[in-house]
């Protein structure tokens, strides 16, 4: 008997996607048939990468995992776009416990209002943990290197990006 696809949506800012983001996609990918990472384009946040470009980037990055990753921009309400794309769970990374406060929070909202859909909390490994994207973000900046905590592609378009705007 066919069992239906697991699909498991994996959305953030990803500004830029660190080697966190990516152990967390590792982690959902052996419990998911499919991730699809959602770059949310209209986030609180102000980034510094543009949809399109966190978008190319996820997708080199993501490469070796073949067609079992889809990366995309969404905008909206986030359970609005994971009923869209018929996703089993949504995944959400977490490092501490004021990240759980939080996703938390957004979890019981997004049960109230498409209970069908799970919310997983995936923790990345513990030397991964500490990372966020705005520390990524400010250690660039100021000439720090990253490139151990972000990969190859991503590293070298912060270089350019700061480079730029010195």
């Amino acid at each position: 008997m066919d069992r239906p696809e697991r699909v498991a949506l994996y959305p953030g800012s990803f500004d830029p996607l660190t080697n966190g983001h990516l152990d967390v996609t590792q982690r959902a990918l052996e419990l998911f048939d499919r991730v699809i990472v959602g770059i949310a384009v209209h986030t609180p946040k102000t980034t510094l990468f543009t949809a399109q470009e966190r978008m190319a980037l996820a997708r080199e990055a993501l490469a070796g995992a073949g067609d079992r990753v889809e990366i995309v921009v969404f905008e909206g309400l986030l359970i609005n776009f994971a009923r869209r794309r018929q996703v089993t769970a949504i995944v959400r990374g977490l490092r501490a416990v004021a990240d759980f406060e939080f996703e938390f929070q957004l979890a019981l909202v997004n049960r109230n209002f498409a209970p069908e859909i799970e919310t997983i909390f995936l923790m990345p490994k513990e030397s991964l943990i500490y990372l966020s994207s705005s520390l990524i973000k400010e250690i660039s900046q100021l000439d720090g290197d990253v490139s151990a905590l972000v990969p190859p592609n991503v590293d070298r378009a912060l270089r350019v990006k700061f480079r730029a705007t010195r």
